[in-house]
């Protein structure tokens, strides 16, 4: 495998997101309008208090093969989407974006992290609560095709001595070439287990 880059979403990546979108969420993915809708809430020329979203994508030779998206409006964060390409699903990609979404939502001052997934998902289901997260309400019919959402948390502790290290990834529309500039590669074996 080469090697896997995440870095901020972008307008331009929105058709090759889209794709994927649609491939993986067959019966409720989102229509482009709504990826320009919250990629125009994560421009960094917002004021902060008005930059409440956050998007990455995750590249291998220039390709999309994965992407995530939170919102955070304090005292909450809320994970938007996480997706990654079949072929390169149970390989990490999935905790390794959710990991950049938990380290925002710290760095923001977030006390929980908020998520929906699909009640006939147990798959991703298995993986967030392995992250940490427990299922605190059933949402009847909330997806376009009438399938049940749970809603789930995780508790994000903060403490003075030990804040969470920001996420190396650049700003929406940034053009950053380097892991030092805003990039980060896919950690090591090592860092896998």
């Amino acid at each position: 495998m080469t090697e896997l880059i995440a870095r901020a979403m972008r307008t331009a990546d929105i058709p090759a997101v889209l794709a994927l979108e649609r491939q993986l969420f067959p019966h409720d993915a989102w229509p482009e309008e709504f990826f320009r809708q919250e990629l125009a809430q994560a421009d960094e020329r917002l004021p902060a208090n008005q930059r409440t979203r956050r998007f990455w994508v995750v590249e291998e030779a220039g390709r999309i093969i994965g992407y995530a998206g939170m919102m955070c409006v304090l005292p909450l964060a809320d994970v938007q989407t996480v997706a990654v390409d079949p072929a390169y699903q149970g390989r990490g990609l999935g905790s390794w974006l959710m990991g950049l979404i938990e380290d925002e939502a710290r760095r923001r001052g977030a006390d929980d992290l908020l998520l929906e997934v699909r009640a006939d998902n147990p798959g991703a289901q298995r993986l967030y609560r392995r992250l940490g997260f427990e299922q605190i309400h059933l949402r009847r019919s909330y997806y376009p095709d009438g399938g049940d959402a749970l809603v789930m948390r995780k508790s994000l502790e903060h403490t003075a001595t030990a804040p969470a290290a920001p996420a190396k990834v650049g700003p929406v529309g940034s053009e950053l070439a380097s892991s030092d500039t805003g990039r980060e590669t896919w950690p090591s074996k090592e860092d896998r287990r």
